[in-house]
C-alpha cells in the first residue's frame, strides 16, 4: 500500500481558523468531509490534493440535511476533542430519511466491524448485481461473501481495483503469513468475476499518485460510497460511509463504475 501522504504543517498552521493534526496511530486519520453551517455535507473519496483531482477515479457526494450534518459533527468533535483515530467513530448508525431517501451515516474505527459486516450482507443478498469500485480488497467478512457469491454464479459480479496497490496486499500476506488464506478468496473474485485492474504508479518520493482511488459499492439498489477501502485496515482507520438505498443513484454509480472498469485491461494475478 502506498505510504500516507505528507503535508507542510506550516502551510496548515498559517490558516485563519484553528487546527489539528491527528496522528495516524494506531492507524490513519483517512476522512475527507467537510461540515457546512450544521447543514450540508460534502464527503467522498477524493484527497485534497492536485493528483486526486487530475490524475485518480474518485466519487464526491454532497448533501443538504441538518440530521446528517449532525451525525458528522459528532464524529468531528470526537477527533477533535480527543486528538486520535482510536476513539472516534462511535456515532448512531439508525437509518433516517433525507428528501424521502433512506440513508445511514457509518464511522470507523467505532462502527468499522458493523460496516464491514453491513457491506457483506448486502452483497450476500444482492439478487441482480453487484458493482464494486476499491483501490483493494481484504476485509474478511466482505471478501469471504464476495467470493461465495462469485462462485454462485447467480448474481452479475463485476467491478475495478488498483491492480499495484493489490500486488502489494498479496506480497505482504505472504511475508507476514497471517492472511494467506484470503489469497484464493481474493484470486477467485478477481479472476471468475469481472473484474478490471488500474496499473498505477507504484508509490515513491516524489512519484505521481494516480490510483484508482475510487470506493463505493453497489449491491441491487443499495449504494456505499465513502472514504472506506473494502479493506482490513479501512476498519480500524477513521473513515466514513453514507449507505444509501436509491435505485436511480445505484444506476448512476454501477454505470459510473462500468466506464471505469471498460478503461483498464482484466486483473492479471502472478
Amino acid at each position: 500500500m502506498p505510504a500516507p501522504p505528507k503535508t507542510d504543517p506550516d502551510v496548515i498552521e498559517a490558516f485563519p481558523f484553528p487546527t489539528a493534526a491527528i496522528p495516524g496511530v494506531p492507524d490513519l486519520m483517512h476522512h475527507k468531509y467537510v461540515v457546512r453551517d450544521g447543514a450540508s455535507v460534502w464527503t467522498g473519496s477524493t484527497n485534497w490534493t492536485a493528483d486526486s483531482w487530475t490524475r485518480e477515479e474518485n466519487v464526491v457526494l454532497t448533501a443538504d440535511s441538518t440530521e446528517l450534518a449532525a451525525h458528522y459533527a459528532v464524529d468531528f468533535e470526537q477527533l477533535w476533542t480527543r486528538r486520535d483515530v482510536q476513539h472516534s467513530g462511535r456515532v448512531d448508525t439508525a437509518p433516517f430519511q433525507i428528501s424521502g431517501t433512506t440513508v445511514r451515516a457509518w464511522f470507523c474505527p467505532g462502527r468499522g466491524d458493523r460496516l464491514a459486516h453491513r457491506i457483506a450482507k448486502a452483497i450476500g443478498t444482492a439478487a441482480r448485481r453487484v458493482r464494486i469500485a476499491s483501490p483493494v480488497l481484504s476485509s474478511a467478512p466482505i471478501l469471504a461473501t464476495l467470493a461465495q457469491v462469485v462462485c454462485d454464479g447467480k448474481v452479475d459480479v463485476a467491478g475495478i481495483v488498483d491492480r499495484t496497490q493489490v500486488l502489494e496486499v498479496l506480497r505482504q500476506w505472504e511475508q507476514n503469513g497471517n492472511a494467506t488464506w484470503k489469497m484464493p478468496l481474493l484470486r477467485t473474485v478477481l479472476t471468475r468475476a469481472s473484474f478490471a485492474g488500474k496499473n498505477s504508479t507504484p508509490y515513491a518520493p516524489g512519484s505521481v499518485h494516480d490510483y484508482m482511488h475510487a470506493k463505493v459499492t453497489v449491491a441491487d439498489d443499495i449504494v456505499f460510497v465513502g472514504s472506506f477501502n473494502l479493506s482490513h485496515s479501512g476498519e480500524l482507520n477513521a473513515e466514513n460511509v453514507l449507505e444509501i438505498v436509491d435505485p436511480a443513484l445505484a444506476e448512476r454509480m454501477a454505470a459510473f463504475i462500468d466506464t471505469v472498469r471498460a478503461a483498464y485491461p482484466p486483473v492479471a494475478l502472478p
